[in-house]
């Protein structure tokens, strides 16, 4: 155990001690000619052929190409890299909405494995892996200085059998968790009507607030959300709340077509490539499908790239209140250059920009409220045992509606802040645990009634408060 705990303080020390690098002067590149790459070329011939004629057993040159291939991309960025016959097609097939494996999104981070999210309702959401933790060790073996694909590579296998991964969390403490790999169906589109934990269901004046998951950007995600909008429409929610977090990203095309749903007009995004010419902007085309609801864009560190988009889009153009926490900072644009035998290299191509001009790159999303998720514990009733209402003879509301009388079907001895873990919890459940759904909620239904008298929008009196 105590080496466990060494080797994992070993990986995460130089993170610890970058996190908050020196700004150093940037050297101008010093570009070599057609001759010294020739050059450099040829001595890379060399040392292939040496080794592979030296080194102590016989070797794979195929590995050996491939391992070079990768270094050469990964030294340009985290995302950047050579993709084999193989992982091009587990690309592919991940990007049309299943695959297998864990359900769990990754990326490098000096020699560590770290994690932007898992995807809902996979072997790593309900293993309780959560954005921000490092995997240190895989089936017992250290992952630094591996690759990205061969970390991937061995947390996939047969559906339904195990793997075991060593994860470090904020608190520092590395546990080892037991995961069983399964076929892994994404729907990025989740959506339903919601009420507030407290609110009465029975009561038809309740609130009700349109709710929409988007767990990640694939190549149904704009269809399946138009269908869910529309439904939810004929439900007369007063508002949306659009919940991206956790959410690492996909297409980009995806993320365009979201943030158009809500917008009238303005520009969505912009992608900045190499050459000071190669500037692509995006703009809404005309028709809100919300005809001007209140909308409120949930996001926290497992937020990146297109999730990051919609947010900066909704929240630039005063179309939505961003609340939760920072976002993840990934905002670069990969796309996949075959190379014509089913090989390809998966590269940053551009970077992008939100529509003031800004690039989250390494930055993230600011929420116009940061709401931090947390445990609520009630102190307060909600009808208090005294109240005008409790004086004799006390003058009656002439207008106020009858309060049905329910019995209360717990018992009055129940803790609902008791930790229950070995029990599924119900939707409602979780909905009322979920702090910053709740706060998201209750935002919504104030800027509804703001809009329907008329008044400031709620959006505008944040901006002029953080001014």
């Amino acid at each position: 155990m105590l080496k466990n705990v060494l080797v994992s303080l070993a990986l995460l020390l130089p993170m610890v001690v970058d996190a908050a690098p020196k700004k150093e002067k940037e050297e101008p590149i010093e570009h070599l000619t057609d001759e010294q790459i020739y050059e450099n070329l040829k001595k890379f011939a060399l040392i292939f052929e040496t080794a592979r004629e030296n080194f102590v057993d016989e070797v794979d040159e195929k590995k050996m190409l491939e391992a070079a291939m990768n270094g050469m991309l990964a030294e340009l960025d985290p995302h950047s890299s050579y993709l084999s016959a193989e992982d091009f097609k587990e690309f592919s097939e991940k990007s049309h909405g299943e695959f297998g494996g864990l359900g769990i999104q990754i990326t490098s981070d000096k020699g560590a494995v770290l994690v932007i999210s898992p995807i809902d309702d996979t072997p790593a959401d309900k293993a309780g892996i959560k954005a921000g933790d490092y995997i240190t060790h895989i089936d017992g073996e250290q992952v630094f200085d591996l690759t990205l694909n061969q970390a991937v590579k061995k947390m996939k296998g047969r559906p339904g059998t195990k793997v075991k991964l060593t994860v470090v969390s904020d608190d520092g403490e590395p546990k080892t968790l037991t995961l069983k790999r399964d076929i892994i169906k994404v729907k990025s589109i989740k959506f339903s009507e919601k009420m507030l934990a407290d609110a009465d269901p029975d009561d038809k004046e309740t609130p009700k607030i349109g709710y929409v998951r988007i767990s990640d950007f694939g190549a149904t995600t704009a269809r399946d959300l138009k269908d869910a909008l529309e439904k939810l429409e004929k439900k007369n929610v007063v508002g949306y709340v659009v919940d991206v977090r956790n959410n690492p990203g996909g297409y980009l095309t995806a993320a365009i077509d979201v943030s158009d749903a809500f917008l009238d007009s303005g520009e969505i995004v912009s992608t900045r490539g190499k050459a000071a010419y190669d500037i692509d902007r995006v703009f809404a085309t005309p028709g809100d499908m919300v005809n001007g609801k209140p909308v409120v864009v949930l996001i926290n560190h497992g937020s990146a790239s297109a999730s990051e988009i919609v947010a900066g889009a909704l929240q630039d153009n005063g179309r939505g209140l961003v609340m939760g926490s920072q976002s993840f900072g990934k905002g670069s644009v990969q796309q996949q250059k075959p190379l014509g035998d089913g090989t390809a290299i998966h590269i940053t191509i551009a970077r992008y920009y939100t529509p003031s001009g800004n690039s989250i790159q390494n930055e993230g999303i600011t929420p116009d409220i940061e709401v931090l998720q947390s445990k609520v514990e009630v102190l307060e009733k909600k009808e208090g045992m005294f109240s005008e209402a409790s004086f004799k003879n006390s003058l009656k509301n002439d207008k106020a509606k009858k309060k049905k009388n329910k019995k209360s079907e717990k018992n009055d001895n129940d803790d609902d802040d008791e930790e229950t873990p070995f029990i599924e919890l119900t939707d409602e459940e979780k909905d009322a645990r979920d702090y910053q759904l709740q706060r998201a909620m209750e935002m919504v239904i104030a800027m509804e009634k703001m809009q329907s008298r008329g008044v400031l929008k709620p959006i505008d009196a944040i901006k002029e408060i953080n001014k």
